[in-house]
């Protein structure tokens, strides 16, 4: 069928050429003709060996010597006498094996110059409306919660301001080649994250579906934290803030208030704070549940909460990148208007500056530790974000040319200085803290992860002037914070899965994102039980963390050493413009695989101990965590089996074939110019 088009569009094009010729040259002899219709079927055998040749999936080699990279004109002449050769355009449109044509041809002196334009009836790849659309869809999905509340505890419990030393060392040449490798591949090859793999290494094609239901999991806990904080939000709007004082229906005869207004307050190891029952007693309620073998029932509270907060992803992601991508605009600006405001606030409190100090004080000592190089890897690689299908589908749906390596630098700059200064958020409102307990900062800051915020950053707002005003804008900055990751994180799956099954989804966007936002809310019911806080810390210690970092591995080992750093750097030069230097390179190859290497090998021999609350998970629980993991990674050995079995030939063949890039979609190439005497 493929030759039989070609012949086709071959014979098209000589009668289009002839046609043109005849016209123009009518006036002249039968032998100048005869050596102008001589002229033009050796410009149309020329065009035709182009098409054939050149089918691959990185660029367009030319007759001239040039290159055109996938979809984009970039060809100058040779000499000045081809600025005036004949020029010709075809335009073909294929449909089910059926090809039509149309072409015109001007003589403008003896030497010529043939251009084919290649076009599709498919729908066109949907683009961003602006480069900073993009550049801000980027920024919110890298700086999330985490930028907010995981830093500041890493820093300090690694070292202080000496932690920042392996950070920087593991972002240079972990983190940041990660992140700019993901973007020059989505951005050239215009894929999502499973349809890619047929353009790099076929036989890891499983790796795309594998981050699809990484995705899922982190989908279905990571939106409840923010159905807690749309919960204290809405608690917000109150002259008094409910976890400010004992007198609730919730609280125990343990609760006491201990700030230095209180004087005849008598603190125990039994005691506890208003702020931290509001958080576990009424929000959570896990005092309701046993543990993970007993949930108990699901809090409708919170039910409605993450209802709210889907229906708010659902239509800003509905359209696709043209509406989320104006949706950015306020929810990854807002969180630093209010990180200013805060730590502006915090700033001018007392005791802020101890916390500052506690903050930035550094223990060279702890830089002996393999922990601290062990978190310091952990850090960057989760804040960053690379392996989650994102980076891949937001570049996807950017020109040909932009340039990602510049983005790349940025964006991940942005995303290290914003976890930096949430630390001096943080800690200055802890000094503030610890001062008016009369405490240590390191007595006051033994708490981590959400419990930083909704317990301790909570108790400090409450106690400061104009308190409702300051949890208002600091539970917006939360919800606004996880909006932005769970708007990229769905985004990743709907790119792969519309790209990977055009024909049935793409018409049906709206309907399809309707159900997975649909699978995400079922998904999510178990973290709304009583027991629901445990559920979430499994699946975010066990379920995706050690999943990612090895589907990232494996993504890295598939482009540097099957796909072939040399081809992924000549893509990289047809986009930009400029080969990638020796360290990226280096990176790529050698340093990235490593680095991913020693975070696997670190986490399987020094497990996390979970526990939460008072709450220790038992041995069980842990093979729940790892089997709920290798569910998604299995998707990569199931893959390679079932694509060895259904290619064609010996098994040699079958190899080869499953390693060798096929072809890519040729609907967004854009000029073939072959120069031809």
């Amino acid at each position: 069928m493929e030759t039989t088009n070609l012949m086709m569009t071959s014979m098209l094009i000589k009668d289009k050429c002839e046609s043109e010729v005849d016209a123009e040259t009518g006036k002249e002899s039968r032998e100048v003709k005869a050596q102008e219709e001589s002229v033009q079927d050796e410009n149309c055998r020329l065009m035709l060996a182009d098409g054939l040749a050149e089918r691959g999936p990185k660029s367009l080699s030319l007759v001239s010597g040039q290159q055109v990279s996938n979809g984009f004109t970039t060809s100058s002449p040779q000499n000045s006498k081809e600025e005036t050769g004949l020029s010709a355009t075809y335009s073909a449109s294929s449909v089910s094996g059926s090809v039509g044509g149309s072409g015109s041809a001007a003589q403008l002196g003896g030497l010529r110059t043939l251009v084919v334009q290649q076009t599709s009836l498919d729908r066109p790849r949907e683009t961003w409306s602006k480069k900073m659309d993009f550049l801000l869809s980027v920024i919110g999905y890298a700086v999330d919660l985490g930028n907010v509340w995981r830093f500041p505890y890493i820093c300090y419990q690694n070292g202080g301001g000496a932690f920042l030393l392996p950070y920087l060392l593991m972002a240079v040449f972990g983190g940041v080649p990660l992140f700019y490798m993901e973007l020059a591949l989505g951005q050239f090859h215009r894929n999502g994250c499973i349809s890619i793999w047929k353009h790099i290494c076929p036989i890891f094609k499983g790796i795309g579906f594998a981050i699809c239901i990484i995705a899922l999991y982190i989908a279905f806990y990571y939106n409840t934290i923010m159905a807690w904080a749309l919960y204290y939000l809405l608690s917000s709007f109150q002259s008094t803030l409910p976890w400010t004082t004992c007198s609730n229906s919730w609280n125990t005869g343990n609760c006491h208030s201990y700030m230095s207004t209180d004087q005849n307050v008598s603190w125990s190891n039994s005691s506890t704070s208003p702020a931290e029952e509001f958080y576990t007693r009424h929000v959570l309620q896990v005092h309701l549940s046993s543990g993970l073998h007993q949930l108990g029932s699901i809090s409708w509270q919170l039910a409605l909460c993450l209802l709210f907060i889907f229906t708010i992803v659902y239509f800003s992601i509905w359209k696709g990148v043209k509406t989320s991508g104006k949706v950015v605009w306020v929810t990854a600006t807002f969180p630093y208007l209010v990180l200013l405001v805060l730590l502006i606030r915090g700033a001018t409190l007392p005791g802020a500056w101890r916390g500052v100090v506690f903050y930035l004080k550094p223990d060279w000592e702890k830089l002996l530790s393999t922990t601290v190089w062990i978190d310091a890897a952990a850090q960057i690689f989760f804040s960053l974000g690379p392996g989650f299908g994102v980076l891949l589908a937001f570049a996807s749906y950017n020109p040909f040319h932009n340039n990602c390596y510049k983005d790349a630098l940025v964006t991940s700059s942005v995303n290290c200085l914003t976890s930096f200064l949430s630390g001096f958020v943080i800690f200055t409102v802890l000094g503030y803290m610890a001062e008016m307990r009369q405490q240590d900062v390191d007595a006051v800051a033994k708490d981590a992860g959400p419990s930083l915020l909704f317990i301790i950053y909570a108790e400090a707002i409450a106690n400061m002037p104009a308190a409702t005003f300051f949890a208002i804008i600091f539970f917006l900055m939360i919800i606004m914070l996880g909006l932005d990751s769970t708007f990229a994180g769905l985004e990743g799956v709907i790119t792969a899965m519309l790209d990977e099954f055009p024909n049935v989804l793409v018409r049906r966007r709206e309907c399809f994102v309707l159900g997975l936002v649909c699978v995400c809310y079922l998904g999510a019911l178990s973290t709304l039980t009583y027991g629901g806080a445990f559920v979430v810390k499994l699946f975010e210690e066990y379920a995706t963390g050690p999943a990612v970092i090895t589907v990232v591995l494996l993504e890295v080992i598939a482009v540097s050493w099957f796909y072939g750093t040399t081809r992924f750097c000549n893509d990289i030069q047809v986009m930009l413009g400029f080969y990638p230097g020796c360290f990226w390179r280096i990176c790529w190859v050698a340093i990235c695989p490593s680095f991913l290497l020693f975070i696997i090998i670190s986490f399987l021999a020094f497990p996390p101990e979970v526990k939460l609350f008072d709450y220790q998970y038992p041995p069980w629980t842990t093979a729940l965590g790892y089997s709920i993991g290798v569910s998604s990674l299995i998707c990569v050995p199931v893959y390679m089996v079932y694509h060895l079995i259904n290619a064609k030939g010996t098994f040699k063949q079958r190899l080869s074939k499953s390693i060798t890039p096929e072809p890519s979609n040729d609907q967004h190439r854009g000029f073939i110019v072959t120069n031809a005497v």
